[in-house]
């Protein structure tokens, strides 16, 4: 039976060239239409797509029943390949996504190529990660951290010399990047502990055209 999993892996092969580009293409579309999917959400990682599933289900809904496929692209220099091929030019899908601040111009362009109307993507100023531990403040990220059971880990990576010219937001930030998974893991940790009031502007600017 055909998912939104079977989805995004035939578009990331036909992407990627992982598989035949041809056969991947047509293989994404028969999907597109049976699923029936209308809107790609571009982000750059899986830690992005965990977050915002996260955040999606924290509100009670199933953005694949929706029709909304978040994909990550391995990468922010991937984006116009992927709205080439999901955009007007492709798929016919509607577009949107989040990306890191300084890698908003290639967005933009990827849009442009696609033949996108609107922008309608949202900047995160570092990264996702860093607009949720802002969201949630310092010291209740480290207590979601020792509910995880991750607080010894954090205390020796606190030790290391380099943190001591940082703040606590860029140590935290840096943390979950340390341990292949934890950035993954901790998207949706943090995301289900944000309170309506605190869900960062990106994620609430996505959600309102949802």
């Amino acid at each position: 039976m055909a998912d939104m999993t079977s989805f995004r892996e035939a578009v990331t092969a036909w992407a990627t060239g992982s598989q035949s580009r041809y056969l991947a293409r047509e293989l994404a579309s028969e999907l597109a239409e049976e699923l029936p999917v209308r809107t790609a959400v571009l982000v750059e990682g899986p830690s992005d797509v965990n977050a915002v599933n996260a955040l999606a289900a924290h509100h009670g809904r199933d953005l694949a029943a929706e029709g909304i496929c978040v994909l990550a692209m391995g990468g922010a220099m991937s984006v116009a390949r992927y709205a080439r091929f999901l955009g007007p030019p492709g798929l016919g899908l509607r577009l949107t996504g989040l990306c890191d601040e300084q890698e908003h111009e290639y967005y933009v362009r990827g849009w442009e190529q696609a033949g996108a109307d609107q922008h309608d993507f949202f900047d995160c100023v570092a990264d996702l990660e860093d607009e949720l531990i802002r969201a949630l403040g310092v010291e209740l990220v480290k207590e979601l951290i020792r509910e995880e059971g991750d607080l010894r880990p954090l205390e020796t990576f606190l030790r290391q010399p380099a943190q001591r010219t940082r703040t606590a937001q860029q140590q935290l930030r840096r943390f979950f990047g340390t341990k292949k998974g934890r950035k993954i893991h901790y998207g949706r940790v943090l995301v289900e502990a944000l309170t309506p009031d605190r869900v960062p502007p990106p994620l609430a600017g996505l959600f309102t055209i949802l």
